[in-house]
């Protein structure tokens, strides 16, 4: 996929690791020795610090985000590689709601970018599509919706319960993922761009994504851009996915529209994303979440997590060194060495040694010079 916008540009990093729960804490070490080889064939420094936030240390000692977290990772770290939250131990993952959606909250992570790319033609489901077809990215509106916890139930556990969950929308919030989109496509030559709400339903809420939308859009009078409501879009996005390149929605919207996309690429365990901030610390998770019920097999797929790794060294501004990764992840898919979920055979460590050794190799370094 075309970039990102960078963090620093610099020779050297400092990253912060969270590997989190369940196959997260198999996959992320994968990718980080992924990035070691592929940083060191590019004569480029990256320092990896481990923090262990997850389950098992809420479990054990009642903390999610320890006190002065954010500001740690704020002001001394350039990005965040984390892997996955969720434990069936922990009551309605009260801690993956803390440390995630913490984050970016408590970061401004406003923009979740979601990549879209047909890495090899049998992956998709859809017929007589090919690489060249499915290729764009979803920007989701990350610190707004209804995700910010407004709402309550009242009378709970009664016949007559109400539960109401409000759908936050300020106008800085809608403004800046639009214009960010908008900029995006500008910035990589790309000449499309889709805003999807619901605005026929949600009148108030979306009828300001109408308006900001009609307003930043007279100023990329060079991009072509339109409007669908989310169910014509998702409807769209099967029938004909070329039709895309960008797209920018509310955040439920976002997380439902890119995971539709992300099985017409392959399935969740190719999907990578950005939690971003524009030049400030960022964070960089695949999309796949913990998974629970294979975690301890060794059977976990680790290429989107791998993927994730190359969104963090684009952002970073290291461009060759993404473009590496995302080619040794091609190379993979393309040999089927990969994990039993894509049709292969190997496990989720054979699958990094062979990337580990591929990225290694003299062509690949000559590639980076």
């Amino acid at each position: 996929m075309p970039g990102i916008p960078m963090r620093s540009g610099g020779s050297k990093a400092r990253i912060a690791v969270i590997p989190g729960d369940g196959i997260g804490a198999e996959v992320t070490p994968q990718a980080v020795r992924v990035l070691k080889a592929v940083c060191a064939s590019g004569n480029r420094a990256l320092e990896f610090v481990e923090f262990d936030w997850g389950a098992d240390k809420y479990l054990r000692e009642g903390v999610t985000l320890p006190p002065g977290a954010v500001e740690l990772l704020r002001d001394e770290y350039d990005a965040i590689l984390f892997g996955a939250l969720g434990d069936p131990r922990v009551p309605l993952n009260q801690h993956a709601a803390d440390i995630l959606l913490g984050l970016r909250f408590k970061l401004d992570l406003y923009v979740n970018a979601r990549p879209v790319e047909l890495l090899h033609d049998r992956l998709t489901p859809l017929r007589d599509r090919t690489e060249k077809d499915i290729r764009l990215i979803v920007f989701r509106e990350n610190t707004e919706g209804l995700y910010v916890g407004v709402g309550g139930v009242f009378k709970q556990g009664t016949p007559d319960e109400i539960a109401v969950q409000e759908d936050v929308n300020s106008r800085k919030g809608v403004e800046r993922i639009i214009r960010y989109a908008f900029e995006y496509a500008r910035q990589n030559r790309l000449k499309r761009l889709c805003m999807s709400d619901k605005s026929n339903a949600m009148t108030f809420a979306h009828g300001l994504w109408q308006r900001v939308f009609k307003e930043v859009r007279q100023e990329y009078t060079d991009i072509d851009s339109r409007h669908l409501y989310i169910d014509t879009l998702a409807m769209e996005i099967i029938r004909d996915p070329r039709q895309f390149d960008v797209i920018v929605t509310c955040n439920l919207f976002g997380d439902i529209i890119s995971d539709l996309g992300a099985q017409l690429a392959g399935g969740l365990g190719l999907a990578p994303s950005g939690n971003i901030h524009p030049g400030k610390t960022s964070l960089f998770e695949p999309v796949h979440g913990s998974a629970p019920n294979i975690a301890g097999k060794g059977i976990a797929n680790p290429l989107g997590s791998v993927l994730t790794s190359a969104m963090l060294v684009e952002f970073l501004g290291w461009k060759p060194q993404a473009a590496a990764i995302r080619a040794a992840v091609r190379a993979a898919l393309r040999e089927n060495y990969v994990t039993p979920d894509l049709g292969g055979n190997r496990s989720t460590v054979e699958v990094a040694d062979w990337l580990v050794q591929l990225v290694g190799k003299a062509d690949f370094a000559e590639q980076l010079k």
